[in-house]
Order: structure tokens, then C-alpha cells, then sequence
């Protein structure tokens, strides 16, 4: 299956901060699309048992990873490791990033997700 990445999969969440995309078609995998607002941030998660991906594509942001600021701009690709609360921040401009992790999404969350 080939796919441009804003047309992965069907929208799980959207509101006035951003929308996100899941793939429906893996079984072991979950590929997914954050498009987020300029100036917005995701409220923030932790996976317990579960290791992440973020590729950057579009727009610059900050990802926070336990706290600690990283920028990231287009090309990024962001290694999050099992247990690591971590949440992303759009620039002056929207911000466009593929996430990838293994299972089920499964969040342990402050507020609501992502």
C-alpha cells in the first residue's frame, strides 16, 4: 500500500488544536498523522511499554521530551523511549508529523489526548 501521508487512514481526534489520522489497514503497528495548529500544543502522554517515532514534515515546533525543549523542523525523526512523557508545541506555522508505535494506542495522559 503506498499512501501520501495527509491521506493516512481515518481522523480519531480533531478539535481546535490539531487532527489526527490512524491507519486501519496494519494489524502490529499504528501509523499516524498529527496536523497541529499554529501556536498549539498537545496536552501531553507517556506510554508504559511502548516506544514512539515522530518524523517532522512540515512547519517548526518544539517536542518535549520529560520537560526538555528540543526544536524540530522538517526531516527530524524523534526516537521517544518506553515511559517518556512527551508533547509537541507548533511555531508561528502549522506543523505536520508522522508518528509510529507498535500495539493499540495507549496513553497514560495528563488532560485529555494528545
Amino acid at each position: 500500500m503506498i499512501y501520501k501521508a495527509k491521506d493516512i487512514g481515518k481522523i480519531v481526534k480533531e478539535d481546535e488544536r490539531y487532527v489526527v489520522r490512524d491507519n486501519t489497514e496494519l494489524k502490529n503497528l499504528v501509523v499516524s498523522t498529527t496536523r497541529l495548529q499554529p501556536r498549539k500544543s498537545t496536552s501531553g502522554h507517556k506510554h508504559e511499554g511502548q516506544e514512539e517515532v515522530y518524523h517532522f514534515l512540515e512547519g517548526h515546533g518544539t517536542i518535549y521530551l520529560d520537560d526538555k525543549p528540543t526544536r524540530v523542523q522538517p526531516g527530524d525523526v524523534i526516537l521517544i523511549q518506553d515511559g517518556v512523557h512527551h508533547r509537541v508545541e507548533a511555531g508561528i506555522y502549522e506543523l505536520f508529523f508522522i508518528c509510529v508505535f507498535d500495539g493499540k494506542r495507549r496513553h497514560d495522559n495528563i488532560g485529555p489526548h494528545r
